[in-house]
């Protein structure tokens, strides 16, 4: 068993592979052992958490969820533990393995009550697992808040109960006021769901225990990409062994998005980073960055730069962009430039083009710039998000950076990411064009595309992670590239 970093990598296998892993293990083993290792490992892990609870709540749903909750709770008592299970379901109509788990926690002496205790040290979510199609109701829901809004850490076994674990999607809203800590135990594989949308916030930390047992030849959905280590320059190289980077946005009244993303560029290490405001007012240096050079967009030779269009670029931008999709090396899309584009089906036309002549093209989209180009509702995007990225890669021909919680990196034909750094703090104006300039001077040194964006996106998310406490995170200090001080 261990906990899930934003330093780990691994597969993630969806409700359809997990069944199958789960079906096969069950098959190997003696009858029942699955679900006690699985009670095993919960009960482990909630003896970590709260090693000196008197009193542990399960709360144990009508499937094998709520089995792997009697399990836990009689290797709690076995242990001198004080676990009070309640229940909800029909104990006839529970599966055999839950059966054989609820005779051995009441066998073990554990305590049953219709309602949760008064009060405890630890409370476990064993209510509903991945296969749970319906939502909780009544009284599962009403205990389900309780957790939720308690000030003892919950443990769910799993998966969160109401989790769709394929989409991250949550079926009901966590109370505004969270417990003094979440946690998930992720049971053979780890899901997708757990990483993206509102699964972040519904699992807190993620563990991990594969059981014992092998994963067998299941296809994984998607991976986590596990840290990106600094990258080592030879003595021997010099600037223009990091490429140049052109930025081209700051319409009249946002400059400001097209300089956070050419400081940010500068940062990640381009070797020379150029920006073309699409204000003709600015002035052409900064004095904060004079190592930025500034020209015109028409003087750029956008064949022999990667190029970042659309930071700022308000309408503006609409009218350089034939020419950018046309000639840039390689590019990175970000606002303005896709809300352009998703409006314009000539533009969609160049943009596919770019793949057809082997240039590389990275596309940043938020939620909302997503549904504009996939032709659809902000609220589809986030239903399911690994698929929305997946059909604006094969859409457009280019690796997709589906921004958000989880964000998901995806290119045709190959395993989407699902990038578990970064939290809320990112949540302020500006980050966006940050990571559209990490982006870029990655491709600017040569990383390929799907490769560039993972590695912008993990580290972007890492400085988030390791920002100091009490200090603000602003784009500004973000796009700097390093941690201020205390």
């Amino acid at each position: 068993m261990h906990r899930i970093t934003s330093a780990s990598a691994g597969h993630l296998f969806d409700i359809a592979a997990t069944r199958r892993i789960e079906q096969a293990a069950a098959a190997a083993l003696p009858p029942h052992a699955l679900m006690q290792r699985a009670g095993l490992a919960v009960a482990r892990l909630a003896m970590a958490i709260a090693p000196q609870a008197r009193t542990i709540w399960i709360a144990c749903g009508p499937g094998n969820n709520g089995g792997d909750g009697f399990e836990a709770a009689a290797q709690l008592r076995a242990r001198g533990f004080a676990p009070v299970v309640s229940c909800i379901g029909d104990d006839a109509r529970r599966p055999a393995d839950a059966r054989a788990s609820l005779q051995r926690a009441r066998d073990a002496g554990v305590v049953f009550a219709d309602a949760p205790p008064a009060h405890c040290e630890l409370a476990i979510d064993a209510l509903l697992g991945i296969g749970a199609a319906r939502a909780p109701e009544g009284q599962m829901l009403e205990w389900l808040r309780r957790m939720h809004a308690g000030p003892v850490p919950v443990l769910s076994v799993d998966t969160p109960s109401g989790l769709d674990t394929d989409t991250g999607v949550l079926s009901f809203e966590l109370p505004a006021r969270a417990p003094a800590l979440r946690l998930c135990l992720s049971l053979l594989t780890l899901k997708p769901g757990l990483f993206t949308a509102q699964g972040r916030d519904a699992a807190g930390e993620v563990w991990f225990d594969d059981l014992g047992l092998a994963l067998g030849a299941e296809a994984p959905v998607a991976r986590l990409p596990g840290a990106t280590p600094a990258a080592s320059r030879p003595q021997s190289s010099h600037k223009g062994s990091y490429g140049d980077v052109a930025v081209i946005g700051g319409a009249p009244g946002m400059a400001g998005a097209a300089l956070l993303a050419a400081t940010a560029a500068l940062s990640a290490g381009a070797g020379r980073v150029f920006v073309a405001p699409l204000d003709s007012g600015i002035a052409p240096i900064d004095p904060m960055r004079p190592e930025l050079m500034f020209r015109r967009p028409e003087a750029l030779d956008l064949g022999l730069m990667t190029v970042v269009c659309g930071c700022g670029g308000g309408s503006a931008v609409a009218a350089v962009l034939p020419r950018v999709l046309a000639e840039a090396g390689a590019l990175v899309l970000d606002a303005d430039a896709l809300n352009a584009i998703a409006g314009d089906a000539s533009l969609q036309g160049q943009l596919l083009a770019r793949q057809q002549a082997g240039r590389s093209t990275v596309l940043t989209p938020h939620p909302l710039e997503a549904a504009r180009l996939l032709g659809t509702r902000t609220a589809q995007v986030q239903a399911d998000r690994l698929g929305a990225a997946a059909r604006l890669a094969a859409r457009f021909g280019a690796v997709v950076v589906l921004k958000g919680s989880g964000t998901v990196v995806a290119a045709a034909g190959e395993l989407p990411v699902i990038n578990p750094s970064g939290n809320a703090r990112l949540a302020t104006a500006g980050t966006g064009d940050v990571l559209a300039g990490m982006v870029g001077a990655r491709l600017a040194a040569g990383r390929p595309a799907l490769a560039a964006a993972s590695e912008a996106v993990w580290t972007h998310g890492d400085l988030a992670d390791r920002w100091p406490a009490g200090v603000p995170l602003t784009a500004g200090a973000l796009a700097g590239g390093g941690l201020p001080l205390r």
